[in-house]
């Protein structure tokens, strides 16, 4: 069993803290938070953790060794590194930090300290995503031709922007599945609610091999809607997060007069945080975090920099 404390128990943080707690990998040993309501829930639903207004306290136990920071995106870098130099394991909300040279200091620190960073991208645990990644390479339907991605509705954030939010699901899932990063980037940002504060964004990636990506993210919007369509060459696949059931979708092409044909894959539907804690607790057992080797987050952050300053 590994030990963790939970910093954040807000509406991202009661998910997380459920997912650990029905680990058999994990004891939840305290949670920080600092609004009291918050708390008072978390005592309700965790009968046996210590309570916290002051994450500062709970990083000088000795028996943690894992801290989970689900805070407001603005807190990550802060409170990341303060956990990193006391010498804990940590996990953190996408995404890891708003810039670079904050993600490059984080991992200098968690090199120095011998430590290991998680992140949050919960897409990167999904069955969908790693269906799409096993299609891809196993060249099944041929080469990309293009891919778009559409992600609208959720809260309004005061603290960051749609792309710091949204986005960093599309660039944390194309840089899983396409191993690479785009060369070129063209961006259009709208602000419809508040003055310097982009709601609303149009994204487009190119990539080598001549793959065109598009992208629209929005916090506005009468539906929810989580839908990524990729053109190869043999087929068209629809992957729709908000199918409960049969969220991958294959049109195989068979020639112009005829259309297509369709195929419903069999997917994994394990709730993606679930899979996320095992991942975790084998990485930290076997010292092995394959998934985010390689300069992962800073691929991950350097590419939604330059998306926000285009």
């Amino acid at each position: 069993m590994l030990n963790i404390s939970i910093i954040g128990y807000g509406y991202w943080g009661r998910k997380l803290a459920r997912n650990f707690e029905n680990s058999t990998f994990f004891d939840i040993l305290s949670i920080v938070d600092k609004k009291k309501i918050n708390l008072n829930d978390a005592k309700k639903n965790l009968t046996s953790v210590e309570c916290y207004s002051n994450y500062k306290k709970v990083l000088k136990n000795k028996l943690i060794d894992l801290i989970v920071i689900s805070t407001p995106t603005s807190t990550h870098y802060n409170i990341a590194k303060t956990a990193l130099e006391n010498s804990k394991h940590i996990l953190v909300e996408k995404p890891l930090s708003l810039s670079l040279n904050q993600v490059s200091n984080l991992n200098k620190i968690a090199k120095s300290k011998k430590k290991m960073i998680f992140v949050d991208y919960p897409f990167l645990f999904s069955g969908t995503i790693n269906y799409i990644k096993k299609v891809i390479n196993q060249n099944k339907y041929g080469k990309i031709l293009e891919i778009e991605s559409f992600r609208e509705q959720a809260p309004v954030r005061k603290d960051t922007n749609v792309i710091w939010d949204l986005s960093t699901h599309d660039i944390s899932i194309l840089t899983y599945l396409l191993n690479d990063q785009p060369i070129s980037i063209k961006t259009l940002k709208k602000e419809n609610i508040k003055k310097g504060l982009c709601d609303n964004v149009y994204i487009n990636l190119k990539y080598k091999k001549n793959v065109n990506v598009l992208i629209k993210n929005s916090w506005i919007s009468p539906t929810k809607i989580r839908l990524i369509k990729i053109k190869f060459q043999k087929a068209t696949l629809y992957c729709d997060e908000n199918e409960s059931l049969y969220k991958i979708k294959v049109y195989k092409n068979k020639n112009r007069e005829s259309g297509y044909t369709l195929e419903v894959p069999d997917i994994d539907i394990t709730e993606p945080l679930s899979k996320m804690t095992s991942y975790i607790y084998n990485s930290i057992k076997k010292g092995s975090n394959y998934l985010f080797e390689k300069n992962f987050n800073k691929k991950i952050t350097t590419t939604l920099e330059k998306i926000n300053k285009s």
